[in-house]
């Protein structure tokens, strides 16, 4: 039937998804490896953020992202690359053999760490059709997602592009990196998908607004799809150093050998990310407008704005904390803890085992300073 088929039923104007086939050539990455420092002291270097409930929904965030794909990738097919301190980790929180947990030895940004997934899924399958996500993403419709994720599937199945998933822009945001799309060229065969015309990263303000107010611009997904062949070709002809270095250890990968052939080529490689270095370049890039409540929870202010609100714009993780007078703050606190906290407005209030931080919302952007004094004057012990 095709790749990720769908049989509909049409009932009362209704289209009720009533059976998806998932495919053997769909593959999943999920890129796992970040540190998390902008959500310290909660996120620490033993137990970073895609292995904490961040949300207070009873599920990590990596847990949640592996869920999310499974509804439509066989699990077995979807890897998680991450660093070699968290492999084993990772196999605990899904349940998953070390094969598919790609260990990186150091960081190298997006690229390198696309590449290591390439030539693994590349030893197992050559034709795979592949996406490529972050582990921190919420999405709030999971339903129109799944639509979202078979149809982009069915797209690189059939196009030798790139793909992103670009994001309808609610309001000028400088917290985003932005697509500005063709409105005049669409896609023959699939109207929705739009050529790519240029990458932008995090703009100041007036252009944000600028931006917005144009309608050709989406907040960068940083979801990505491609079939193996286009990525694999796009990695020879924009990256050919780091393919390179891949291709001449293919025989250990997969292997005993693996381990040291890894941390062999990662020594040797670059760090540059794949939206400079790949996507930015090529021709065939395309993007799929979509609205299916996402966010990038990547810091503590973009959590408050997704977590519900009381009446005064508070937000609270925890079930024992008392809250008077206080406003617009995200207070999040161990279920073990008791907490009463008044008068505070615009705060961010964060309490573990052996650190307490208090921090004003709208400079959450120096919680990495405070990291770094921390390291400096009492060590690595509260990272």
């Amino acid at each position: 039937m095709g790749l990720g088929a769908i049989l509909y039923l049409e009932t009362s104007g209704q289209t009720l998804r009533i059976l998806k086939i998932m495919n053997k050539n769909n593959y999943c990455v999920i890129m796992a490896g970040g540190i998390g420092s902008r959500f310290w002291p909660l996120s620490r270097s033993q137990k970073p953020k895609q292995f904490l409930d961040i949300m207070g929904s009873g599920k990590t965030l990596l847990r949640q992202t592996f869920e999310r794909f499974a509804r439509v990738i066989p699990a077995e097919q979807i890897y998680v690359v991450t660093s070699e301190c968290y492999r084993e980790l990772t196999c605990q929180e899904l349940g998953i053999p070390e094969s598919q947990v790609l260990a990186e030895p150091m960081r190298r940004n997006t690229a390198p760490c696309i590449a290591y997934a390439n030539f693994r899924i590349f030893r197992e399958n050559p034709e795979a059709r592949i996406v490529v996500t972050p582990a921190d993403h919420l999405i709030k419709d999971e339903d129109a997602f799944q639509d979202v994720l078979v149809r982009s599937l069915e797209f690189v199945d059939r196009e030798a592009a790139l793909l992103t998933i670009g994001i309808k822009p609610s309001r000028p945001d400088t917290g985003y990196g932005y697509i500005q799309f063709n409105k005049e060229a669409t896609h023959r065969q699939f109207p929705d998908f739009r050529q790519v015309k240029t990458f932008t990263e995090k703009p100041a303000l007036e252009l944000a607004k600028e931006f917005f107010e144009c309608g050709e611009f989406l907040w960068n997904s940083g979801i990505f799809f491609w079939s193996l062949p286009s990525i694999m070709e796009a990695f020879d002809k924009h990256l050919p150093e780091v393919n390179a270095l891949f291709r001449s250890h293919l025989d250990q990968l997969g292997t005993p050998a693996e381990i040291p052939a890894i941390e062999d080529i990662y020594v040797k490689s670059k760090s540059i990310s794949i939206d400079y270095a790949v996507m930015e370049k090529s021709d065939n890039v395309y993007v799929l407008p979509s609205d299916f409540g996402w966010s990038d929870i990547g810091t503590w202010g973009s959590l408050h704005s997704n977590l519900q609100r009381d009446a005064s714009e508070n937000a609270v993780v925890g079930e024992n904390v008392f809250l008077y007078d206080s406003s617009r703050s995200l207070v999040h606190i161990p279920e073990d803890k008791l907490a009463v906290i008044q008068g505070v407005d615009d705060l961010i209030v964060v309490m573990t085992d052996d650190v307490l931080l208090i921090c004003k919302k709208e400079e959450e952007q120096r919680i990495r300073d405070f990291v770094t004094e921390v390291k400096l004057r009492k060590g690595e012990h509260f990272l």
